[in-house]
């Protein structure tokens, strides 16, 4: 560990707090009709409403909103499927790649679809420049605004009284993309293109090395997905080891508003909810509770892979940090960036559900790996993504108070609200859905002989990069322990069904939630209301998150010899 890399750290955790309060008003002011910025766009916005046959005016009960919702992504999913399979017959394809496999476009479409970005292929050897812009990007532009858009639903839920709507899907869609992503897109795509990430329809080119050698450079518009990859949780690189590459990744200081824009929109929202329900203090807590978990897993990932790696230490291997070496565990990691900028990022990158990487996660020592997954089995509340963060550690926040209001003998109450048999029958579902599919597909993958066909590594680590396969896809995340061979008939699949449940099933009962929450009527606050504000609350709601999270963690760590058992039992090899 060097002091450089605890000033990066506080750099970014000193800008991201700053980014709050100003962003999350600006949401909060531009998602509902009263005061939203609408000047420039506005004739944009009611011109998209009059070609979709949209009346802006007309709100949705919970059910025409998550109908709504699961028609426009099934849309989505068969669009970008479709531009994969017929790429090579479209323009805008100047290296003549041919069409995308069946079941990899499947795994892709439903991947980008769900804010997920799992990537079984590389970008500069798959997809053509159409595929790129008209499907990828779309998708995450589409993805990150429906999350945002269900976080408000639910917002509404708890903000409104004996109401049955909770908004308009259509119209949310379009405002959060209108006026929160494509404005803070254009800002930072600008400034990724002067700090040297290619922006261009032109084909590859042709360089020679300085050891007189040709090699083919890829290129592409490549600045315009990179800056929504980031803002939108999604993470799907252009090149295939994504923010690794110079071409997407060129500098320290890109790299440093790369971290920003994932997390932007995620803490942000905290504000968001804050102002919507009339207590700013309750969304300093939320963000409170995500800080502590973010700082507690990036102290362990930082510290471990800060010291050297014992695993070299009998070849008498110099690892000690000076002038002319970063020292420390740099396998796997960018000079440029350091152990610094790495442990952050992999840590800012699991923390969200953005998957998004600028060193490869196989390669960090096994105490980062746990801490890794573990970030991602906590059911994506520490920041999330882009709505799917807040939804989600409110769905945790309706736990606590639940589990408190029975430790103290009354009906719980959140925000005014009581929260009743209904409400926790519907966030136990939503909050048992990605822990049932990251154990259930794990266990499955771990017995079948296309399951372990995939494995390069044996043991321990090659159930590991199993796990947080099937952990990132269902958590919504998409980055990966890369040793596992998973562009095969059977991961593309079991993947892309893992990706899908743990995005949909989680937010259909979301919708339900805010629904019944919005026909409510508020309880006035008495003697027996826990108080949302100080650290009691923040504590029990780290404490709820942890103990729930833990329903995936330690049958994970079962898991392993009970597969390696059975494994064995079948004659495979692992």
């Amino acid at each position: 560990m060097t002091w450089q890399g605890w000033l990066q750290i506080a750099v970014f955790a000193a800008l991201i707090t700053a980014a709050v309060k100003p962003l999350g008003g600006y949401i909060a002011r531009n998602v509902d009709a009263a005061g939203r910025v609408q000047r420039a766009l506005a004739p944009m916005e009611n011109g998209l409403y009059r070609l979709a046959g949209v009346d802006p005016a007309e709100e949705q009960s919970w059910v025409s909103y998550a109908l709504a919702l699961l028609w426009f992504h099934l849309a989505g999913i068969l669009a970008l499927y479709a531009l994969q399979r017929l790429q090579n017959l479209l323009p805008l394809n100047p290296q003549q790649f041919e069409a995308v496999t069946p079941d990899l476009a499947l795994n892709t479409a439903v991947s980008f679809a769900t804010n997920t970005s799992w990537q079984s292929y590389g970008g500069e050897t798959t997809m053509s420049y159409l595929s790129q812009m008209a499907g990828i990007t779309v998708q995450s532009f589409l993805s990150a605004a429906t999350g945002v858009a269900v976080a408000i639903a639910l917002v509404r839920g708890f903000a409104r009284r004996s109401a049955q709507t909770i908004g308009n899907f259509w119209v949310d869609v379009t405002r959060i993309t209108l006026y929160v992503l494509l404005p803070i897109c254009v800002i930072a795509g600008l400034f990724l293109v002067w700090q040297g990430v290619p922006q261009t329809l032109g084909a590859y080119v042709s360089a020679t090395t300085l050891e007189g050698g040709s090699q083919i450079l890829a290129r592409g518009p490549v600045a315009s997905q990179e800056v929504i990859k980031l803002l939108s949780g999604d993470g799907g690189g252009f090149f295939n080891v994504n923010s690794a590459h110079p071409f997407e990744n060129p500098t320290a200081l890109a790299g440093m508003l790369e971290m920003l824009l994932i997390f932007m929109i995620g803490v942000a929202l905290t504000n968001t909810f804050g102002r919507m329900v009339g207590d700013q203090h309750h969304g300093w807590a939320l963000f409170a509770a995500m800080a502590l978990m973010f700082a507690a897993g990036l102290a362990v990932v930082y510290a471990s892979e800060g010291t050297h790696n014992a695993a070299l230490s009998p070849f008498g291997i110099d690892q000690a940090t000076g002038p002319l070496q970063a020292g420390a565990n740099m396998e796997g990691k960018e000079v440029r960036f350091g152990v610094g900028q790495s442990a952050l990022f992999a840590t800012v990158t699991t923390t969200s559900s953005d998957g998004a990487v600028n060193s490869m996660h196989d390669s960090f020592k096994p105490l980062s790996g746990l801490v890794m997954m573990a970030n991602m089995m906590l059911d994506e509340v520490i920041v999330g993504g882009p709505g799917s963060g807040l939804f989600g550690i409110l769905l945790f926040a309706i736990v606590t108070v639940f589990a408190a209001g029975l430790m103290i003998g009354r009906t719980p109450e959140y925000l005014g609200k009581k929260i009743e048999g209904n409400e926790v029958k519907m966030t136990i579902l939503a909050l048992l859905c990605v822990p049932a599919f990251i154990l259930g597909m794990s266990g499955v993958a771990a017995v079948l002989p296309s399951g372990m066909a995939g494995l390069n590594n044996a043991g321990p680590h090659g159930f590991s990069e199993m796990l947080y396969a099937y952990t990132s896809g269902a958590a919504t995340n998409g980055s990966a322990f890369a040793g596992l061979s998973a562009n095969t008939p059977f991961y593309n699949l079991t993947l892309a069904a893992a990706m899908f449940a743990g995005r949909f099933i989680v937010i259909v009962p979301v919708l339900c939630i805010a629904g019944m929450l919005a026909a409510k009527r508020v309880v006035p606050a008495s003697a027996g209301t826990l108080p949302t504000h100080g650290m009691q609350f923040i504590g029990l709601l780290v404490g709820t998150v942890i103990i729930v999270g833990g329903l995936t963690f330690f049958p994970a760590l079962a898991l392993r010899p009970v597969a390696e058992h059975f494994a064995m039992q079948a004659g495979l090899t692992y």
